[in-house]
C-alpha cells in the first residue's frame, strides 16, 4: 500500500525495571527441571540477547501491567502535559495477550491513560500485529477520517514463563513450550503519525506498507490455548483441567520455521520485482528477528537473490532488549532514531517477519526534514510487471532458490531468472498448501487410507523421474552435451527412489502388490506425459525449470508436512522414509540444479532462461494439479 503525505511525527518506548543480564534470569524465570539449564545455554547461546526487561520481580509478582506498559510507552512518545492529547483522535494498539480477555487491548490502554474520548482499535496477534496496527492507523489518516493518531503495542511474556504457571503439568513441559522462556521480553513502543510535518527537527514519511497473511496455507507454529495433544483451551471442563493439560502454555514450533523464511523471501523478491522496495536506495535496515541465529539465513536470502543490503546498513536492538514480539519493531526504529541519527533523504526499510500463522511485513520511510514534505519522494512504481501466475501459457535453513553457493560469480541473467523462478514458486506454494490432501493433514483430519492413497498415486510418477531425465539428457547435442554427464549423474540418484516409496506404500498398508499395478491420477499423468514430451525434444534445458518445481517441493514442503503426518497417523512402521530422505537431500540436489543452471544460461542466455521459466510455469501448474487430484 502506497501512502501519501502520513508521517512518524515521534516514537516513545518503555521498559520495565532495570536491564537483566543472562547471569540473572533465573532470579526471574526459574529453571523447571534438570534440562532447563542445558536448554538455556544453548537457546542463549543461539539467540545473542545479553539483557533484557521483566516486568516482574523476582518473586514473581507483576510490578507493571500490559496496559500500564503501553501507556508508558505513549507518554513517551507524545508527553505528560495537558494537551497532549490535542488532536490525537485514534488510537491502534497491539499485543499478543494483553491484561483482559475483554476489553480489547486499546480500551485497556485508553483507560490506562485516562485519554479523552476518540476511537480505540485493538490488534491482537503476534510480531506482525503492531504492523497491522500501524496499517490501520496510517489508513484511516490517509483517508481523512482521522486527524493524528497513536499506534502502541506492548508485550508481557514474563508472566506466562513463571516457573508455577508450569507446576499443573509437573514442569515437564516439552520442548516447543521450554524454549520460549528464554526467547521473549516485557516492554512497550508507541508511535505518533500525522498528516502534518512538525515545526522543527525530522520526521520519517511513511512511503509504503506491505502485510500478507499465508494463514490459509501454512500450519500453526506459535501459539497459545492449544495442547500439546491438539485440545483447545475452551473445550476442557474448566480452567484448572485446561491448564494442567498445558494447553495455556506458549508455544512454538521451531520446525516449521523454514516455511517463514521461505514465503518472506519469495514475498520480498516479489516487492523488489515490482519496484516497491529498491535495496541499493536502502540507507537502514531494521529487521525483527527473534534470534541472533536466524540473521544470517535472513542476509543469505537476500544475498541469494542478488537483492542484499549490506550488513554495514542493518539495525538491530536485540542484543540489549530482547525479542519484544509486536513491541519490537517499534522499540527498534525508537532507539535506531537514538542512536543513529539519520539525515533528510535517507530511506529506512522495516521488515517483520511472524511464525504464529505466517505473516510478513514490509514498510518503507523516508527521513524528511520539517516543512519539506516532498523531499527524495520516491517515485510510484510505473506499471509494475505483475508476479508471473502459475497457470500461465543451502545451509538447512535457506529457503529454495534463489540458491548460490557464490552469489558474487553469478551471471546478472542467472540471478534475473532466480528472481523471476522465485515468484512462480510463491504461487506454486500457494496452491500446494491449500490442495485437499494438505488441508487435512493440517486440520488432523488426514487418516492411513489418505496417505496409503496417495502414496499409491505418486510411486509410480517417481518412478518415471530418471527415465525422462536420461531421456532429456540423451537428446542433448553437442551445443549442450557439456550438460550430459551432470543430468544422468542426477537421474543416477533418483533411479531407486521409487522402491523406497513403495516399500513405504506397503508398509503403510498399501494393498497392490505389483508397482506395475499401480496407477497415476489423471492430473499425475498429465505431468508425466508433458516430461517425456519435452525429453523428447533436441535440447531441452527448460527442465531444469521442472526439476526447480519438484526438488524444491521435497526440500521445502516434504519436511514440513512429515511432523505432521507422523503426529496425525502415529506409528505405522517404516513408512515415511521417502518422505525424510527427500528433505534431507534435496538441498544437495538443488545446488547441482544451480550449477547445471549456470552452465545453461552460460552457453543459451537469454533465450534459454525464458524456455527455463516456461516449463518450470507449466510444470507448477501440473504438479499442483496433481496433488489437488488425491482425494
Amino acid at each position: 500500500m502506497r501512502f501519501e503525505d502520513v508521517y512518524v511525527t515521534a516514537t516513545g518506548a518503555y521498559f520495565p525495571g532495570d536491564p537483566v543480564g543472562n547471569d540473572r534470569i533465573d532470579d526471574y524465570i526459574a529453571p523447571l527441571n534438570a534440562m532447563s539449564p542445558r536448554i538455556k545455554r544453548r537457546i542463549l547461546g543461539e539467540n545473542g540477547i545479553h539483557t533484557r526487561h521483566y516486568a516482574l520481580d523476582t518473586d514473581g509478582n507483576s510490578t507493571h501491567s500490559a496496559a500500564q506498559l503501553a501507556a508508558a510507552a505513549v507518554r513517551d512518545c507524545i508527553g505528560t502535559d495537558a494537551s497532549a492529547f490535542a488532536g490525537i483522535d485514534l488510537l491502534a494498539a497491539a499485543s499478543s495477550c494483553g491484561d483482559l480477555i475483554l476489553p480489547g487491548f486499546a480500551n485497556q490502554v485508553q483507560a490506562e491513560l485516562g485519554a479523552p474520548a476518540m476511537t480505540a482499535a485493538s490488534h491482537h496477534g503476534v510480531c506482525a500485529s503492531g504492523m497491522a496496527a500501524l496499517h490501520h492507523a496510517a489508513l484511516a489518516l490517509q483517508a481523512g477520517s482521522h486527524r493524528e493518531a497513536v499506534v502502541a503495542t506492548a508485550e508481557f511474556p514474563s508472566r506466562l514463563f513463571k516457573r508455577s504457571r508450569f507446576a499443573p503439568a509437573g514442569y515437564n513441559a516439552d520442548f516447543d513450550a521450554h524454549f520460549l522462556r528464554w526467547m521473549l521480553s516485557d516492554g512497550a513502543g508507541a508511535w505518533r503519525l500525522s498528516r502534518n510535518l512538525p515545526v522543527a527537527g525530522i520526521a520519517l514519511r511513511l512511503d509504503h506498507l506491505h502485510l500478507k497473511s499465508f494463514s490459509g496455507e501454512l500450519p500453526l507454529c506459535m501459539q497459545a490455548g492449544l495442547s500439546a495433544g491438539g485440545r483447545r483451551w475452551g473445550d476442557y471442563p474448566d480452567f484448572s483441567a485446561a491448564d494442567a493439560d498445558g494447553a495455556m502454555l506458549l508455544r512454538q514450533d521451531i520446525r516449521l520455521l523454514p516455511q517463514l523464511f521461505d514465503v518472506a523471501t519469495h514475498e520480498y523478491v516479489q516487492l523488489a520485482e515490482a519496484g516497491i522496495v529498491d535495496p541499493a536506495a536502502i540507507d537502514h535496515f531494521l529487521c525483527h528477528y527473534s534470534s541472533r541465529k536466524f540473521a544470517p539465513v535472513v542476509r543469505r536470502c537476500l544475498q541469494l537473490a542478488q537483492l542484499e543490503i549490506p550488513e554495514a546498513r542493518w539495525y538491530s536492538n536485540l542484543a540489549f532488549r530482547g525479542n519484544l514480539g509486536s513491541a519490537s519493531i517499534f522499540t527498534m526504529l525508537h532507539d535506531f532514531l537514538r542512536e543513529r541519527q539519520p539525515r533528510p533523504g535517507e530511506r529506512i526499510l522495516l521488515f517483520v517477519p511472524e511464525s504464529g500463522r505466517f505473516s510478513v511485513a514490509f514498510a518503507t520511510l523516508t527521513v524528511v526534514e520539517a516543512g519539506d514534505a516532498t523531499a527524495s519522494r520516491p517515485p510510484a512504481p510505473a506499471a509494475a510487471t505483475p508476479a508471473p501466475a502459475a497457470d500461465a501459457a543451502g545451509a538447512d535453513d535457506l529457503p529454495p532458490p534463489p540458491h548460490s553457493a557464490d552469489p558474487d560469480t553469478q551471471l546478472p541473467e542467472v540471478a534475473r531468472l532466480l528472481r523471476e523462478l522465485a515468484l512462480v514458486w510463491h504461487d506454486y506454494r500457494s496452491r500446494v498448501w491449500r490442495t485437499p490432501l494438505v488441508r487435512r493433514i493440517l486440520d488432523g483430519s488426514v487418516g492411513k487410507a489418505d496417505y496409503v492413497g496417495w502414496m499409491e498415486q505418486w510411486v509410480p510418477q517417481v518412478r518415471e523421474g530418471s527415465l525422462w531425465m536420461r531421456e532429456a539428457a540423451d537428446h542433448l547435442t553437442p551445443k549442450y552435451a557439456v550438460l550430459r554427464e551432470t543430468v544422468h549423474h542426477h537421474a543416477d540418484d533418483e533411479q531407486y527412489d521409487y522402491n523406497v516409496l513403495f516399500e513405504d506404500y506397503r508398509n503403510a498398508g498399501g494393498r497392490v502388490a505389483s508397482l506395475d499395478a499401480l496407477r497415476r491420477n489423471p492430473g499425475g499423468e498429465a505431468l508425466n506425459a508433458y516430461l517425456h514430451a519435452r525429453a523428447a525434444q533436441p535440447d531441452a534445458v527448460g527442465l531444469l525449470g521442472a526439476m526447480y518445481i519438484i526438488e524444491g517441493t521435497g526440500q521445502r514442503i516434504v519436511p514440513a508436512l512429515l511432523p505432521l503426518l507422523r503426529q496425525r497417523l502415529g506409528w505405522l512402521g517404516k513408512s515415511f522414509r521417502f518422505l525424510a530422505y527427500h528433505g534431507e537431500n534435496d538441498v544437495a540436489h538443488l545446488q547441482r540444479w544451480l550449477q547445471a543452471l549456470e552452465v545453461a544460461i552460460g552457453i543459451g542466455g537469454r533465450e534459454a532462461a525464458d524456455e527455463i521459466l516456461e516449463d518450470a510455469r507449466h510444470v507448477a501448474v501440473l504438479y499442483a494439479r496433481q496433488l489437488a487430484m488425491i482425494r
